[in-house]
């Protein structure tokens, strides 16, 4: 394996900047399945049933402590991979570590969340519009938890075997996936809950 000592060490190999290359195409990938999900929402959106509606069952308190946790993550990971570019180990681990608390954070938040939608009545068969809230809402949720477990694993890999080109790569991909679910998160913030309540 012929590593270029002039690139960062997460892009150091050919087989790094193709796994990076890879989960571009993978992120676009990702993108299209959270535009159906974000035009599903907008066609049902006005499809309560006897459901209830969005400004019936959100509420702002919940939502704004959810951006917050999820925001700071993305200044924290990326403070974690600029710890792993310098060298700092005990830096990134402590950027990283904070990452998944917060992201774990969020997940809790989330699940308050449903539990809240549900005494409030608003569940899958519900309409169609708690439908297709709850499958984005899911969507999102479920690929946070990933997001924590694979960071988790990544966080004991880094403190058992330090930098190698292998983990640095993974590090800077699972950055990538992270900044990616909190600019979604900007989407479902801004165009559901904040359209929602009004």
């Amino acid at each position: 394996m012929k590593i270029d000592s002039a690139q960062p060490l997460e892009y150091s190999t050919e087989q790094n900047r193709m796994n990076i290359l890879g989960f571009w195409l993978f992120l676009g990938a990702e993108i299209m399945l959270f535009a159906t999900l974000f035009t599903s929402y907008f066609i049902y959106e006005d499809r309560i049933g006897n459901g209830p509606a969005g400004s019936d069952i959100f509420e702002i308190s919940p939502v704004l402590i959810e951006t917050i946790l999820l925001l700071t993550s993305s200044f924290t990971i990326g403070l974690a991979v600029n710890a792993m570019r310098l060298q700092r180990k005990n830096a990134m681990l402590a950027f990283l570590g904070i990452t998944l608390l917060l992201g774990a954070g969020f997940i809790s938040f989330e699940v308050y969340e449903f539990i809240h939608y549900y005494h409030e009545g608003a569940a899958l068969q519900s309409s169609a519009y708690t439908g297709i809230l709850l499958t984005t809402l899911g969507t999102h949720g479920a690929h946070v938890t990933f997001g924590f477990f694979w960071g988790l694993f990544i966080f004991l890999q880094i403190r058992k075997q330090g930098f190698t080109p292998q983990t640095a790569n993974k590090s800077f991909i699972f950055s990538l996936y992270w900044h990616f679910l909190d600019v979604m998160w900007i989407f479902i913030f801004s165009f559901i809950y904040l359209k929602g309540m009004m």
